[in-house]
Formats: C-alpha cells, structure tokens, sequence
C-alpha cells in the first residue's frame, strides 16, 4: 500500500473521530452530558459492528477466494480492497495461463506414439495419455494399473522400488504381432511414470543382428576348419607329393572361399553406408556384358552352352562397378546352379519402356516357398549344395540392394527342377540414347 493511500485513510479516520467529538461537545455544552456520552457510544459501537462485519465478511472470502465475490469495502477499508482486487485478478490470469500451458501439454502428450501412465505412491493411476489408455484399456483414476496390465514380467516389476528404471518386454493382445517395451521411471514423492514403447523394429533389428553374427561366424567356421584340419595333417605326417598338392589344392580353395565371404561382406557393407547414385556415368553395357560373358565361360570350362541376345540400348546410366557387381553375381549363381550341359541365355531388351536385362537358366529351379527370403543375407534353399559351389550365401542381398541403389526392380521367375530367369529391371530414365557417332556407323553399314 502506497504513502499516499494510507495518508488518506488516516485523514478519513481523524475526519470522522473530530466530527464524532465535535457533535458530542455540542450536545454536552448546549443539551446534556448523556445525550453526548451517548452518542459517542453509538458512534464507537457502530464502528466496532461494522469493522466486525467486514471482517467476517473477509475471513469467509479468504477461505474459499476462487468461488466466492471479494465483498466490497467503504472507508478505511478500500485501499485495502482495491489491493485485493488486484491480488485476486492477477492470481486468476495466472491460474488461467497455467491451465492453458497444461491443457496444451496434455494435447501434446496425447499425441505421443509412447503410453504414458502417472502411479502414485499405491500403484493407482493418476493420469494417463490416450496411447496409454488405447494399448491396456485404460479408463477413469484411482483404479490399480494391475487390473488393466496382467503380465508376469510387469507383475515382478512392480513392487520394485529401485531408484533404477525397470525394463519388461511384452506382448499386447490390443496389438498382435507387435513388441513393446514397458520402462517404470521413479518420480518424486513416492509417484511412477510408466512409458510403453513399441520397439518391434528395434526387435527385429536386434534380432537381425544376432542372425547375421551367427551366419558369418558359421560360414567362415566351416573353411577355417578345413584350413587348420589339412595344415595340422601336412605338419604332422609325411605325406607324398600328389597328396600334399591334394591338400593344399583344398586349402587353397577354402581360403579363396574365405576371401570371396570377406570381399561379399565389404561389399555389401559399403552398398549400406555409402550415398545412393555416386559416381554414377554412362556404361556401354555391350562391352561390359561380353567380358562377363567370357567370365562365366571361364567359370562353365565347357559344361554349359552360354548366349547373348543384345535388342536394347547400348549404353545405360549407372554405376559401372555396381551393375558389373550385379550382373556378375546372377551369372555366377546360374553356372553353379545349373547342370553339366544346360544353357545359360543373357537377354537384353525394352520392355514396357524398361531395361530388361534377364539372365535364364536351365538348372535345378527354386521351389516357391523359397522365393520370397531369396534376397535376404545368408538364406539358402539348400545349405549344403551351396557350400559345395562355393557360395557365400550373400550374392542375391547385393543384387537386390545395387537394384534398390538404380531404382530397379530384381524380379525372380522360377519352378522346381525346371529353371530360373532373373530380371533386373532399370527405369526408362537410365537408358540413354544412341550416341551420334554409333547410329552415323550404323546407317553407313546398312
């Protein structure tokens, strides 16, 4: 309260006992005495009554400030009451912002992916967001989060009052097929917060991962064991001069398996990591397609009969080393899968204004179960016959991401014991017109 304000209630106050005693000594001196003693105890008493009043009025009002008027005061009293009045609006502007912020963070957190849940200290549900509310049925407060959630692994978790998060994986009958993670945070005065998180990605990651160490860790086994197997027998015995080229003809073979697994692994580490589209350039893929066509002849050494039939453009727009890589490994596979006197066609074509480039076989076929896990790391219909060719069990995985890296498609036909065909379908956009030079040549010859 200012200077100014309580000055005025104290002249207002004198002003009121000076006029009090003047109209008392006027009625003493011209009436009587009594008439004046009397009208300072009315005058006293009526002051006492209603300062009284007011502040009962007052201490009603303080108990209950939100849902109650602040009453109005006169004389001394109204500084005071404009000070309130102020108080007051001010304390509802704020309460009023502070529920706005709140309604705003709730909105927000209903709106999270996450179950959120509030316990207090008796494991009853204090709040909870809609995520929460739609993945164990929650409804209403005050009800024991044990009687929507009923799981062993929660049911341990819950009486644990570690300062530590607790963890739990679960599977909820709201979302099946689908793995959550249920983390118990410990909060202040004796509340929880519960998140639950859906983690089925992170699952199928990990578990990926687990796979994919196990796969490497079982192929490099099986050649580092013949590797050490026939070293320890060339150390240890005296052997002959066809025997000892016997093994380390075999060693040798287990060790280029082995480099062809790391050289696999790099590569399709690298097909992962690195930006789509670099270095990208226009390939003359005649050229190209005729020395992988020397390779696989090489690889055959006369067992199958191999043929190319170029109808497309000559030149596509890729990453030379990526497509070399891709075309490569289709050929590779179709001269190990296939048997001793098949035929082995390479077509190039547009079709559906697409580059079809397709590599048929005559070999021993895929059933149709196993078509669709084809391009996964390490999945083999037959284990055993590819440890016998020499594959890595990784050649189809690189195919199908050096696809996905040029916007194509790996499209796979196939029938038990009557064949394959792989297609590798690029975009109209990465077939490139005929260079000036080669259709002026053309038009010469004809």
């Amino acid at each position: 309260m200012s200077h100014g304000a309580t000055r005025v209630i104290w002249v207002r106050t004198l002003l009121f006992v000076a006029a009090v005693l003047t109209a008392a000594i006027f009625l003493h001196r011209h009436i009587a005495s009594e008439v004046a003693v009397g009208l300072l105890a009315v005058a006293l008493l009526a002051m006492g009554v209603y300062h009284a009043w007011f502040l009962s009025r007052i201490s009603q009002w303080a108990n209950l400030p939100s849902k109650r008027v602040l009453p109005i005061g006169w004389g001394m009293w109204m500084p005071l009451i404009e000070r309130l009045n102020r108080f007051s609006r001010n304390q509802q502007d704020r309460v009023t912002e502070l529920e706005s912020e709140l309604e705003r963070i709730h909105a927000a957190v209903d709106r999270l992916p996450d179950g959120l849940v509030v316990l207090d200290r008796f494991d009853h549900i204090a709040w909870s967001n809609q995520a929460a509310e739609a993945l164990h049925g929650i409804f209403g407060t005050r009800r024991p989060i044990d009687h929507f959630i009923r799981h062993t692994e929660f049911n341990e978790m819950l009486p644990k009052r570690d300062l530590a998060v607790q963890k739990a994986r679960i599977d909820l009958p709201t979302r099946p097929g689908r793995v959550f993670e249920m983390q118990l945070h410990q909060a202040d005065e004796g509340f929880r917060l519960l998140i639950t998180r859906d983690i089925t990605e992170q699952a199928k990651l990990d578990a990926m991962r687990s796979d994919f160490v196990a796969n490497v860790s079982h192929e490099i086994r099986t050649p580092a064991t013949v590797i050490s197997g026939f070293a320890e027998t060339l150390l240890t015995l005296e052997l002959d001069e066809s025997a000892r080229r016997e093994y380390l003809g075999a060693i040798l073979r287990q060790s280029e398996t082995m480099g062809r697994l790391v050289g696999d692994l790099l590569l399709i580490s690298s097909l992962e990591r690195s930006p789509d589209r670099a270095d990208e350039m226009p390939i003359a893929l005649r050229g190209m397609l005729a020395a992988l066509m020397d390779e696989a002849r090489a690889l055959s050494s006369g067992r199958h009969t191999l043929s190319l039939y170029f109808d497309g453009p000559s030149q596509v727009l890729a990453v030379p080393a990526e497509l070399e890589s891709a075309i490569r490994n289709l050929l590779t596979n179709a001269v190990r899968y296939t048997p001793e006197r098949g035929s082995i066609e390479v077509d190039w074509r547009v079709r559906d204004d697409e580059g079809w480039l397709s590599i048929r076989d005559t070999g021993i076929g895929i059933a149709a179960e196993h078509l669709p896990r084809l391009t996964e790391r390490f999945y083999r219909v037959d284990r055993s016959r590819s440890r016998d060719t020499g594959g890595t069990g990784l050649g189809l995985a690189i195919v199908k991401r050096i696809a996905n890296r040029h916007q194509a498609q790996l499209r796979i036909e196939s029938e038990a014991g009557r064949g394959s065909t792989f297609t590798l379908c690029l975009p109209a956009r990465r077939l490139l017109p005929e260079p000036v030079s080669s259709a002026h040549e053309a038009v010469q010859a004809a």
